[in-house]
């Protein structure tokens, strides 16, 4: 019934228009509940210690020495600074790296952290052994990354009272802590700040193998039946990432329990993921507008970021950010001074003729 004709009829007969809202409160209700589950589920993926930690085989192992050696000397952990692409488990990592140190984590993002008051509240709330997390790190403004350089070294606090000639300079005495900085960019760290980390550990992208486990101890955790032909057939497509897997995972098993049986199968893998239109890969429509787009609109290449991104209505930042880093270490596409290129592999993936030199617009398809 169109939306006029209900409120008509709600006008003319009141208990159509309370049986209206009750069915319209149901539906709002049960969002917070589902909301609630997905949470419950998104905690219970991730491992609590390093046994259950999969991947980073280099990274666990030197982490668990340099713990090891911290409790024995009965002092803290030193600073400890992780970078890689989104999705790799350097949240996980750092509340495992807290766990295993027996401290309590705090959690917050650099671009929250607005003002040097709001860094130094937090600082002189941290307890004796306790592990701060500043996830995006590299987005720290400068003043407050100049509050951290003594509470990192002394463990103390500059604080400024009053102004001008009357002005003091007071230092506090903070607890003894374990900074963790996690950071997708880490070129954007200062000099002084990424100096004063102790410990500092580039997370690799996952193997197919690795993720192929970590989809299969995802499921058990969610009561999803897999095989594991199912399960290879979603950590191929995962693009190197946990994160990017365990949401994959959710998604096809709401095809195996809505189309098929319930349980996750390479043919129910392939089928799910075909109609998200997420290639063999690990390539979105996104990524295949991208290397269309060099191809088609610019003769092969090269072009400028901006100029790529508003040939796709796309923002140049999304593209760099999510899109670029995969195509690059596929080697689908390789960045010039003047520009991105698609490359040799790129056509061969899209099953495009690889045009000779000085005709990058004559592309047909094969076949």
């Amino acid at each position: 019934m169109p939306l006029n004709e209900l409120q008509n009829e709600q006008y003319k007969n009141p208990e159509l228009h309370k049986e209206h809202k009750v069915e319209r409160k149901i539906r709002t209700d049960t969002a917070p509940s589902l909301q609630r589950e997905d949470e419950e589920i998104e905690i219970k993926l991730r491992p609590a210690r390093f046994e259950q930690y999969i991947g980073q085989n280099k990274v666990k192992e030197n982490m668990q020495i340099f713990i090891e050696a911290a409790k024995r000397r009965k002092e803290p952990l030193d600073h400890v600074l992780l970078y890689g692409q989104p999705g790799l488990g350097k949240t996980t990592l750092s509340q495992i790296i807290a766990a295993e140190m027996d401290g309590n984590l705090r959690i917050t993002a650099g671009p929250t952290i607005e003002r040097a008051g709001d860094m130094a509240a937090i600082l002189n709330d941290l307890n004796e052994g306790d592990f701060l997390f500043i996830d995006e790190i590299h987005r720290l403004n400068r003043t407050i990354e100049e509050i951290l350089y003594p509470a990192m070294e002394d463990f103390s606090l500059d604080i400024i009272i009053g102004k001008g000639p009357t002005a003091k300079s007071i230092r506090l005495e903070l607890p003894r802590f374990t900074l963790i900085g996690a950071t997708t960019r880490v070129g954007l760290l200062t000099a002084p700040l990424r100096d004063r980390f102790g410990v500092i550990h580039h997370l690799e992208p996952y193997s197919i193998e690795e993720l192929q486990t970590i989809v299969i101890r995802s499921a058990s955790v969610m009561q999803v039946e897999i095989t594991i032909r199912g399960a290879e057939e979603i950590a191929r497509r995962a693009r190197g990432t946990p994160r990017i897997a365990n949401r994959l995972l959710k998604r096809v098993r709401d095809f195996a329990q809505v189309q098929f049986d319930g349980t996750i199968t390479e043919e129910v893998a392939q089928s799910a993921l075909d109609r998200m239109e997420i290639d063999k890969v690990g390539l979105d429509t996104v990524d295949k507008k991208i290397l269309e787009a060099i191809i088609f609109k610019f003769d092969g290449g090269p072009v400028g970021l901006d100029t790529l991104a508003s040939s796709i209505d796309e923002e140049s930042g999304t593209l760099e950010d999510m899109s670029e880093p995969y195509l690059l270490q596929l080697g689908f596409i390789q960045r010039t001074p003047r520009g991105r290129i698609v490359t040799r592999h790129g056509y061969e993936h899209l099953g495009l003729d690889i045009p000779n030199d000085g005709q990058m617009g004559q592309i047909g398809l094969k076949g």
